[in-house]
């Protein structure tokens, strides 16, 4: 995980750019009172750019809240632009302006992120329920990939296959064995090592009919299989 880290740059017009660089997980909103607390007296204004923000989960909408707070308190405006890859996929799923959430719409005062997602819980319960889904599955794969990729280096030397097949045969076996693809590759891995145990029975046959069926498409003058 990037620990969050957040720059901060002032300018003479009394405009301070925030630019945080990491993950807003838990604890985002505390690294943005920090950052809030060393603002120099007489700034006129507050832009947060996220485009180096690479995670977000539902804290991101925390740290949200606590600048817009921050805005109303002091009465000075804030944005939060710069918003890319899934941080910006957080903020279609919860509903908000994926431009700038904090941005007043129809000259309306702005609402706070977390609270503008409460008020309309019951139309978007469904979308936030996918919201917690994404964000474990997304942080269950960042866990994953150093075992997988060390897999798929290993089938790859083994079958003479490229990084897309190998990927192929980690999947259908993972689907033919009812196995978790993790848990699969983990295995691989561990089959690897000097004296490591050889992966089960059913596990070592489907991943020798997955490499067989899959590097035979890629050699049209190999027999096929039926």
């Amino acid at each position: 995980m990037d620990a969050l880290t957040i720059d901060l740059r002032t300018f003479p017009d009394g405009r301070a750019l925030l630019r945080p660089r990491g993950e807003l997980v838990h604890g985002c909103a505390q690294a943005l009172a920090k950052a809030l607390a060393g603002l120099p007296p007489g700034t006129t204004r507050i832009d947060l750019d996220m485009a180096r923000v690479t995670f977000m989960d539902t804290a991101g909408l925390e740290l949200l809240d606590a600048l817009d707070e921050y805005g109303r308190r002091h009465l000075i405006p804030v944005t939060a632009t710069g918003w890319t890859g899934q941080p910006l996929r957080i903020l279609e799923l919860a509903g908000l302006d994926t431009e700038d959430p904090l941005r007043p719409a129809d000259g309306r005062p702005p609402v706070p992120a977390a609270r503008a997602a409460s008020a309309v819980a019951a139309e978007r319960a469904e979308r936030l329920g996918q919201l917690q889904q994404e964000v474990a599955q997304l942080r269950q794969a960042i866990a994953s990939r150093p075992v997988i990729d060390q897999a798929r280096g290993i089938l790859m030397a083994a079958h003479a296959c490229t990084p897309q097949q190998a990927w192929d045969i980690l999947r259908e076996a993972s689907q033919r064995t009812n196995t978790k693809l993790r848990s699969v590759a983990a295995r691989v891995v561990a089959s690897a090592r000097p004296d490591g145990p050889p992966p089960p029975d059913a596990l070592r046959h489907a991943l020798s009919e997955a490499a067989a069926r899959t590097t035979a498409e890629e050699d049209p003058g190999a027999p096929r299989r039926p």
